[in-house]
C-alpha cells in the first residue's frame, strides 16, 4: 500500500523546488526552446529529476513517463505508472505568471488512482484519489453542475465567432489547472482540438472527474493512459448536462483537426 502522506509530501516539495526557481517570485532562470514555441526551463529538469528519484524509491515498481524524460517504451508492460509534467504551464512559468502546476498521477491498468496539482504561485494544492472525492487546499469540491451550453465559462483568451454564446474566464498557461477550474465550478467547460500528452491531463482529469465533471476526448470517448504512443486528440471536460452539446459543437471542427 503506498504511502499517501508520503507521496503528497514528495509532490509538494516538487511545488517548492519549482517556486524556489520562479521569475515571478523574482529569482533567476535559464529558458530555452525545445522547439518552436515551446519552453523548457532549468526549474522544469531539477523537477523532473527529484520527481523521478523520490518517487521511483516510493513505488519501485511502478514506470515512468514524464514531458521532460526520454519515453521508454517498456513502460507499456507496467500495470502501474508515473505520468508527470514536472512543470505544466512552463510558459507563464517563464514569463513569471502565476498559471502554472506540477501534475503528478499514479495511474493503474490505464486509469488513474492519485492525481496532483501542487499550484504553488497561486496557493493551491488539489488532490484526488479514485472513489474518494477531490479537493482544493484539504477542502472538498464539486464541479460545475450547468445545465445550458449557451452561457458557459470557458478559460480562455478569446473565444471563435461560432461560440460567442460562451462566457470568457480567465485562462492559466497550463491545461491542468485550467481542468481543475472546472472541478471547482470556476469554469463550465475546457475543450482542446489538437493532439496532446498524457502527462499533461492524467491528474487533472482524475480531479475532475472526483469533483463530478464528464471528462472525455474531443470526440466524448473515453480516455486511456499509458498508451504506446501516449497522446489523445483533445480533452473535453464540462458539466455532465452540457457534455452531449458540447460534443456536438464541436464535432465538425474536431473532425476537419484530427
Amino acid at each position: 500500500m503506498i504511502d499517501r502522506s508520503h507521496l503528497e509530501t514528495i509532490v509538494r516539495e516538487a511545488g517548492r523546488i519549482a517556486h524556489s526557481r520562479w521569475p515571478g517570485a523574482g529569482h533567476a532562470l535559464k529558458s530555452w526552446d525545445k522547439t518552436p514555441g515551446s519552453p523548457v526551463s532549468e526549474a522544469d529538469l531539477e523537477v523532473d529529476r527529484f520527481l523521478k528519484r523520490e518517487l521511483g524509491r516510493l513505488l519501485p515498481s511502478a514506470a515512468w513517463l514524464s514531458e521532460e524524460t526520454a519515453d521508454d517504451k517498456a513502460r507499456t508492460q507496467s500495470g502501474l505508472i508515473w505520468l508527470v509534467d514536472p512543470i505544466d504551464g512552463t510558459r507563464d512559468f517563464v514569463r513569471g505568471r502565476a498559471g502554472w502546476a506540477v501534475s503528478v498521477a499514479l495511474v493503474s491498468a490505464g486509469r488513474p488512482l492519485f492525481g496532483m496539482l501542487a499550484a504553488p504561485a497561486r496557493g493551491e494544492e488539489w488532490i484526488a484519489v479514485a472513489g474518494q472525492g477531490a479537493t482544493r487546499n484539504g477542502t472538498p469540491i464539486r464541479a460545475s453542475q450547468r445545465t445550458e451550453f449557451s452561457g458557459a465559462r470557458v478559460p480562455t483568451y478569446a473565444l471563435p465567432t461560432e461560440d460567442s454564446d460562451l462566457v470568457v474566464v480567465d485562462q492559466p498557461n497550463s491545461i491542468a489547472l485550467r481542468i481543475a477550474m472546472v472541478a471547482a465550478d470556476e469554469a463550465d467547460l475546457v475543450a482542446t482540438l489538437r493532439w496532446g500528452y498524457e502527462w499533461d491531463i492524467a491528474a487533472a482529469t482524475l480531479i475532475a472527474r472526483e469533483a463530478g465533471a464528464e471528462v472525455t476526448d474531443a470526440f466524448g470517448g473515453p480516455l486511456a493512459y499509458n498508451k504506446h504512443d501516449p497522446r489523445d486528440f483533445g480533452v473535453l471536460v464540462c458539466s455532465p448536462a452540457i457534455h452531449a452539446a458540447a460534443v456536438e459543437r464541436l464535432a465538425e471542427r474536431a473532425k476537419a483537426l484530427r
